[in-house]
């Protein structure tokens, strides 16, 4: 499995496709954190971090899909990925090693975005006037957020050879998967059923442990979406076998 990752993560950064994805990212979270009036930072009245985990989910539909869509079918499209499976390795390491590369790449990604933490903090009134424990909170959560993306991605990308299609159908899920569940609540009538239908959503449980409570509820469901994606990666992937 490490050397599948270690070779994403090569292949990712030796293509200039890395670095304009991550650009691309800490420009469009600047832009929203500093210089656009409605969610401007500096114009919040409270030293926040607060538009950077609102815009950062939606921004990274767009990243996380773009970082994922090559995975499977760039290879499948290059002819590489028979070369692959013929390596003693299972499909299991395989994808955990995409999985595990992906999200490391999320990682760098969210590592400049301390720097806004550090800036929010000088500038609070006192200094250091900042919900520290729910910043931290919204950082665990992003991470988790970053893992059902990628899991999603990896799926969308073993569905297709095209990287286009795979980079489409991975936003439209995570799309579906992060808002739309909520946006669904109300109309089911009342009750238990509006519940569950919002609590199938990722921003439902994004947005609990944004809150800097760590709920093991949250963590169970974030773990359990990646899994059923992994899962429907691996059925995809072993298509190839049938």
């Amino acid at each position: 499995m490490l050397s599948i990752l270690q070779k994403e993560i090569r292949s990712f950064l030796s293509s200039l496709i890395a670095y304009i994805v991550v650009a691309a990212f800490l420009l469009a979270i600047g832009l929203f954190m500093w210089i656009y009036k409605d969610t401007n930072a500096l114009d919040y009245g409270a030293a926040s971090l607060d538009t950077l985990f609102m815009m950062a989910p939606w921004v990274f539909i767009f990243l996380i899909s773009a970082i994922t869509m090559r995975s499977f079918a760039e290879e499948k499209k290059g002819g590489t990925i028979e070369l692959l499976t013929t390596h003693p390795i299972t499909d299991w390491q395989i994808i955990l090693g995409k999985f595990f590369a992906g999200l490391t790449l999320v990682v760098f990604a969210l590592l400049p975005t301390l720097l806004y933490y550090y800036t929010i903090y000088q500038l609070g009134s006192p200094k250091g006037n900042i919900d520290t424990g729910a910043m931290w909170g919204s950082y665990i959560g992003l991470l988790f957020l970053g893992g059902c993306y990628v899991s999603v991605g990896l799926f969308a990308s073993s569905l297709t050879d095209n990287q286009i299609v795979a980079f489409i159908l991975s936003a439209v899920l995570c799309f579906i998967t992060f808002s739309v569940m909520g946006q669904l609540t109300g109309s089911f009538g009342t009750g238990k059923l509006n519940y569950y239908v919002e609590w199938l959503g990722i921003d439902y449980h994004y947005q609990s442990i944004s809150r800097g409570v760590v709920d093991t509820r949250d963590l169970v469901y974030f773990v359990s979406f990646i899994a059923v994606f992994l899962g429907l990666t691996k059925l995809s992937f072993g298509k190839r076998k049938w």
